[in-house]
């Protein structure tokens, strides 16, 4: 398959895959751009010199140091854990368009106060912004893929919502590489780390600004029961008049599952609550959606993204090199993301992306572990890498390449095709909930790890890795192309591994049905005008 190649499990309109479509997208990507900047830039920008020396950390021990790097690290992690959960009460009652603003005011909120830290206040009004933009990026997190997935035409769901991850990638490209541009240009001063706090503002500042233009999401409205709004923002999205066939279908597909919804779990705040409770096949796909971000962060990229330079001080890299490397480690993962967005995702699929991953994934972890462990680098520091020392660089660049476009982003993808209408919010606040919480206990406890574990570390994510694959194939099914309307049924098919297929063919012999039904009611109210006017007066 080629580039921009669209697989079309049933017949679509070229209209469908129009300009509207993908703008929304990426309006509603730009949060993820501020994710990802404010994740990649803050592990370097904690380490500059000047940083240190505002703050007095070049005088405290280093034990002191790593905790106050974890503490500000960390609290932007929790302040987004709390931002997930309380995303499902705004998008219940005001819906995904609002949220998104409201996410980007509140980041904005806290990047604004992070730029007047300074030595004079100390860091507690920087532990505050963190918090702010913590809550933020959490419900922006939460309801973007939400919202993308939402309104995206099944044929390049995963793309568009790919472009989710894409701007994470971007931000964090950003993120990676501003530091090693303010050491080498700008003196030590406090310029130079203010700078990198400052353009947190700029992703943020263009979210909110286009939150005034998307449009919200009609699947949203058609659960609010707000109709006629629906049906003009699904036809302004999808370029097509509310008569095609397309939308006609689209609409009853919609129609369908909310009018089941609603006869059994119901359409009130409390009920997915209740029907979590009541419903065993709901919690375990909650659970299946958690599980994969744990085993998303178990891979060790958070601890890569937020702790860099202990990464790459462990391998053996020279510290004034390490920025250097941190950029060139941002520049791969935003190559990759590339071509998972382009030639991956809806091509080859969410679930083989996953299995590969983490086989690759583990093995390249594997290697780097046995480098650190035989060479001990750390402990006999030379002057340049070693051949050793560059192959272990290599197999760490080999493992962002294998990484980045497997588990980086797929799991984003599935969680937000995994769950019903009426549950998807819920399910949304609660999986990206647990990806923060996962994401918390790496960033507290990175450093504490190398201090305690050394090259152990590695191994322990190569494990995570492995059984990662054990997880993804006999637990989760692939999703690519399946309406969202049809999730259900995905999980009534067993085996695992042979659902989607089964699935797929199941909703081609439904389609025809229903297009061969609509095109008979044509042709009978035809007819029936047909006759009416050949009645004589």
């Amino acid at each position: 398959m080629g580039l921009l190649t669209i697989v079309e499990e049933r017949s679509t309109p070229p209209s469908v895959y129009n300009w509207r479509v993908y703008v929304l997208a990426i309006v509603a990507s730009c949060g993820s751009c501020m994710i990802g900047y404010t994740s990649a830039f803050i592990g370097t920008t904690i380490n500059l010199a000047s940083f240190q020396s505002e703050f007095g950390l070049d005088e405290l021990a280093k034990a002191d140091v790593n905790l106050i790097n974890e503490n500000i690290v960390s609290l932007f992690v929790a302040g987004a854990f709390f931002g997930a959960l309380f995303t499902y009460c705004m998008s219940y009652f005001i819906g995904r368009k609002q949220c998104l603003a409201i996410g980007a005011a509140i980041f904005s909120l806290g990047a604004g106060l992070q730029c007047g830290a300074n030595s004079g206040n100390g860091l507690g009004i920087l532990y505050a912004g963190r918090v702010l933009s913590g809550l933020g990026t959490g419900v922006a997190s939460n309801i973007i893929p939400i919202y993308i997935s939402e309104l995206s035409p099944p044929a390049i769901r995963g793309r568009l919502v790919g472009l989710y991850e894409l701007g994470w990638q971007i931000g964090g490209l950003v993120g990676f590489w501003i530091n090693y541009g303010v050491e080498q240009h700008i003196p030590s001063s406090h310029k130079q780390w203010i700078i990198p706090f400052a353009v947190q503002l700029i992703p943020s500042g263009l979210l909110l600004l286009g939150s005034l233009w998307i449009r919200e999401s009609p699947r949203w409205l058609f659960l609010q029961d707000r109709r006629s709004q629906a049906i003009e923002n699904l036809c302004w999205i999808r370029q097509l008049e509310p008569t095609h066939v397309y939308i006609t279908e689209e609409i009853a597909g919609i129609d369908k599952v909310y009018e089941m919804q609603k006869a059994t779990v119901g359409t009130g705040f409390w009920q997915p609550f209740q029907a979590l409770g009541a419903r065993p096949h709901l919690q375990w796909r909650l659970f299946l959606g958690c599980m994969l971000f744990f085993w998303q962060n178990g891979s060790g990229i958070n601890a890569i993204n937020y702790f860099s330079p202990t990464i790459f001080l462990s391998i053996g890299v020279e510290s004034n090199t390490v920025n250097l490397m941190t950029g060139i480690f941002g520049v791969v993962k935003a190559v990759m993301t590339f071509v998972w967005l382009l030639f991956l995702v809806d091509q080859l699929g969410r679930r083989k992306l996953l299995l590969l991953g983490a086989v690759t994934g583990s093995i390249c972890m594997w290697v780097i572990g046995t480098y650190v462990c035989v060479v001990q680098p750390t402990e006999h520091p030379q002057d340049h890498l070693s051949g050793s020392g560059i192959a272990a660089i290599v197999f760490f660049y080999l493992w962002t390449a294998v990484y980045t476009p497997t588990w980086n982003g797929t799991p984003w993808v599935i969680n937000s095709e995994f769950f019903d209408p009426n549950f998807r919010s819920l399910a949304s606040g609660a999986t990206t909930a647990s990806n923060w919480l996962f994401n918390f206990l790496v960033s507290r406890f990175t450093e504490q790890m190398f201090e305690a574990m050394g090259y152990g570390v590695y191994f322990f994510f190569a494990s995570l890795s492995l059984l990662a694959f054990f997880f993804a194939f006999f637990l989760i099914p692939e999703t690519s192309h399946v309406p969202l309307e049809k999730i259900d049924r995905l999980f009534e098919i067993k085996p695992v591994w042979r659902a989607h297929g089964t699935l797929m063919a199941q909703l081609r012999v439904e389609e025809e049905e229903f297009r061969e039904e609509v095109k008979g009611e044509v042709t009978h109210k035809e007819v029936g005008n047909k006759s009416d006017s050949d009645t004589p007066e």
